[in-house]
């Protein structure tokens, strides 16, 4: 389900990248987004919507369904990327005290 997802979501970006190269552009003048004349065709109505823009339309809607889709199916797998803190460090035992006095191995003579 995952992969079918995944691949659904892939195709759906590489078609709305299609689909908007091949629109034309409805305020190309730079000028025109400043008050210029063609102004109106930029904010005015947009009247009948084409063939173009309705595909533009169902493409969107698929590529925002599986977003949220995969998004939510993503997230029962994945884990929090916050870490948590370190335990502090263990000090190092104490190392055994030394003899007072070297023990021979060789018993002493009273003198």
């Amino acid at each position: 389900m995952h992969i079918v997802l995944t691949i659904v979501h892939v195709l759906a970006c590489f078609a709305i990248i299609g689909i908007v190269l091949l629109q034309s552009g409805k305020g190309a003048d730079i000028g025109s987004a400043f008050g210029g004349a063609g102004s109106q065709a930029v904010f005015g109505s947009m009247g009948t919507p084409t063939l173009l823009g309705k595909i533009t339309t169902g493409i969107a809607i698929v590529f925002t369904l599986t977003s949220f889709t995969l998004a939510i199916l993503g997230g029962e797998r994945g884990s929090s990327v916050v870490r948590e803190a370190a335990p502090p460090p263990v000090s190092a035992p104490a190392a055994p005290a030394a003899p007072a006095e070297p023990t021979s191995p060789t018993p002493t003579q009273p003198r």
